[in-house]
C-alpha cells in the first residue's frame, strides 16, 4: 500500500533546525506507532535518518531525500521508505536481512507463527510495510561525507543487534533512536535483542561527542547535556527496577518461566497483544539469566526461586 502525500493528507508539522539538520517531530513527540523524522542537508547529498509515519505527511522536504540511514530495523523506522524507491537505504549489517525480506524481519522479531500473519497484514496496514531488498550494510564507525556534513555511526545495540547512533557533524547531533529515554524504559524483548548490550550502549551514549541529542520517541530534542544525562541515567535504572520486580515476584513464592510472564514485566499485568507473551517471555528470561549467573537466583525443574 502506498500513500501519495497531497495538499489534503499534508499536515503542518512541528520542527526544530540545527544547521543542515532539521527534526520533524512525530505525533506526540513521536510516541508509537510514530516517531521523529530528521533530514540532513549536506551540500552534495540530502540523507533521513529513519522514515516513521509522520514523513508521509512532510511533502518535498522528505521527498528530496538522496539516501537513507536507518539506526535500526523495526516496523515503525520504515513506514515511508515507499515514498524513497530510488534511495538507497543503509542499516548496520547485523539489521541487515531483517531490512531485506519479511521472514528476516520475522526471524528478528522471533515472531510466533500463530500470530505472524496477523502481525504482517497490521504492519501493511498501519505503516505500509515493505521490504527493501536492495538495502546495504554498514559497519561501526561508518561514514558518510555529504558534503559540508558528515554522518558517522556508532554501534549501539541492546534494542535491535545492528541498532546504531547517527551523529552528524560538525553540527554536533546524535540521533540515538530507540534509546528513548521514555518513562517505558529499555526494550530488548525481540529475539535480536540483548539485555547486556543494551546495558553496554548506555554506558556509552554518553560518549558520543554531541550537542544535541534526538530520540526516536516520546522526548524529542536535547540541548541541555545535564538533562539528557539525567533522564538517561533514569532510563537506565528501570532495568534495576525490574530487577526488584523480579525479586518481589519470586520472594512471594517460586514461579516458572511462564507465570512471572502472566504476571508482566515490561506492560501492565493483564495487558494483551500479538507479540507481548513473546516479548515478556525473552525480557524475563534475559535477567533471569543474569540473576542466575550472579547466584542471586536458582532453577530446579523449571522453578525459579532465590538464593
Amino acid at each position: 500500500m502506498n500513500v501519495t502525500v497531497t495538499q489534503a493528507n499534508r499536515r503542518e508539522i512541528p520542527r526544530a533546525d540545527f544547521g543542515r539538520v532539521t527534526v520533524f517531530f512525530g505525533e506526540k513527540n513521536g510516541k508509537y506507532p510514530d516517531a521523529n523524522q530528521v533530514i540532513v542537508r549536506g551540500s552534495d547529498t540530502q540523507v533521513a535518518f529513519d522514515t516513521p509515519i509522520t514523513a508521509n505527511h512532510i511533502g518535498p522536504e522528505f521527498e528530496a531525500s538522496d539516501m537513507v540511514i536507518l539506526g535500526h530495523v523495526h516496523e515503525d523506522h520504515m513506514a515511508a521508505l515507499h515514498l524513497l524507491p530510488d534511495a538507497p537505504v543503509h542499516v548496520h549489517e547485523a539489521d541487515l536481512a531483517a531490512a531485506q525480506s519479511w521472514e528476516g524481519l520475522r526471524a528478528a522479531y522471533g515472531s510466533d507463527e500463530s500470530y505472524v500473519a496477523d502481525m504482517l497484514a497490521r504492519f501493511k496496514r498501519d505503516f505500509f510495510y515493505a521490504p527493501r531488498p536492495d538495502a546495504i550494510g554498514y559497519e561501526d564507525g561508518a561514514v558518510w561525507e555529504l558534503g559540508q556534513s558528515r554522518v558517522r555511526a556508532f554501534h549501539m545495540p541492546g534494542h535491535t543487534a545492528g541498532h546504531c547512533a547517527l551523529l552528524v557533524e560538525p553540527e554536533g547531533v546524535a540521533f540515538i533512536g530507540d534509546i528513548d529515554l521514555s518513562g517505558f524504559g529499555p526494550y530488548y524483548g525481540d529475539a535480536s535483542s540483548n539485555l547486556s548490550d543494551f546495558r553496554q550502549s548506555l554506558k556509552r551514549v554518553a560518549d558520543i561527542p554531541a550537542k544535541v541529542w534526538v530520540t526516536s520517541h516520546h522526548r524529542g530534542v536535547y540541548t541541555d547535556r545535564e538533562k539528557f544525562l539525567s533522564d538517561l541515567a533514569a532510563y537506565t535504572a528501570t532495568l534495576d527496577a525490574r530487577d526488584g520486580r523480579l525479586i518481589d515476584l519470586l520472594r512471594e513464592s517460586p514461579r516458572t518461566l511462564a507465570q512471572l510472564v502472566e504476571c508482566r514485566l515490561l506492560y501492565p499485568p493483564g495487558h494483551q497483544d500479538l507479540w507481548v507473551v513473546d516479548a515478556e517471555t525473552r525480557s524475563i528470561s534475559a535477567h533471569l539469566a543474569e540473576m542466575l549467573d550472579s547466584g542471586q537466583v536458582q532453577v530446579e525443574n523449571g522453578v525459579f526461586r532465590l538464593s
